[in-house]
């Protein structure tokens, strides 16, 4: 079997893929801080933004291929630690691409729908990036130095994602339904739009992707949703009673990070190739049936 290097496989993204790719791949996975065995999976703890751990990983590994999740992803957390985040975000994922030029593999990065402004969706991949955040921003320098280094780097811009927790990583649904379980209410945005897959989806989307594009590929879902509506239909599929959802807007919570108003992508490039989102209802209770 090929080997596939996944970094950031601790991630709600890094393990699901490693649960999808480890049936035709000899998978191995990278870990900073949150420490983890995925059956089937051979784990290394590594210091991504040191180039010389980053390169030896490559030179033992020998990988066919790589996955590049390792991020700092929180929005609000790169706002306020735009330095510590440009490492990782930034200068490894250009460090990474140019590894990859040298072994001549396949290379799929997960970039974010949070490159657009959210003021004309739905985006394609050939529509002009405008970031309202420092974590789009660095989203938007890694993918240009990426495919500075190496321009066969498949550049995935991935949406809102949800799923059960991982081992070491929960998705944004599970402190939804711990809040509505114990009868709080939750106050969910009316006017922030997104395409959201679930993690299973997204990880087979990357897989594609990694096989079939050089370039920019949207990997979004086929349905366009405010996280207002998300909630309901949460609440639908789920059967929580008694649940208590109150819309608000952006304006109404401060957040460290401003956040665009709909970042919709158009993913019919990846549909053309296959890539095979089910619908929000249909992925929710694929969940309800695996666990």
């Amino acid at each position: 079997m090929k080997k596939l290097l996944v970094t950031g496989a601790s991630g709600f993204l890094g393990w699901h893929i490693c649960q999808i790719a480890k049936q035709e791949w000899e998978v191995y996975g990278t870990y900073f801080s949150h420490e983890i065995n995925i059956p089937g999976i051979k784990m290394l703890k590594a210091n991504l933004t040191d180039f010389q751990e980053l390169k030896s990983i490559f030179s033992d590994v020998s990988p066919a291929a790589v996955i590049h999740t390792a991020a700092q992803s929180q929005p609000n957390f790169c706002q306020n630690h735009p330095q510590q985040s440009y490492a990782i975000n930034v200068t490894t994922s250009s460090n990474i691409a140019g590894l990859c030029a040298d072994y001549s593999i396949p290379c799929a990065f997960t970039s974010t729908d949070l490159v657009f402004d959210g003021l004309n969706a739905p985006y394609q991949e050939t529509d002009p990036v405008c970031p309202v955040n420092i974590y789009g921003e660095q989203k938007v320098m890694a993918e240009a130095g990426m495919l500075e280094r190496y321009p066969n780097t498949a550049i995935c811009r991935m949406p809102l994602m949800f799923g059960m927790a991982t081992p070491t990583a929960q998705s944004f649904i599970q402190p939804f339904i711990q809040t509505l379980q114990a009868g709080k209410e939750l106050n969910l945005f009316i006017d922030e739009f997104r395409t959201p897959v679930s993690g299973k989806t997204a990880a087979q989307g990357l897989l594609l992707a990694l096989e079939k594009v050089h370039g920019c590929i949207h990997l979004g879902g086929k349905e366009r949703i405010s996280r207002y509506d998300f909630g309901q239909l949460l609440v639908e599929v789920f059967q929580i009673p008694n649940a208590k959802i109150q819309g608000c807007r952006q304006q109404d919570i401060k957040m460290a990070a401003p956040r665009p108003a709909d970042v919709s992508l158009d993913s019919s490039k990846a549909f053309a190739l296959g890539y095979q989102p089910l619908s929000l209802r249909k992925e929710l209770q694929e969940l309800i049936n695996s666990q």
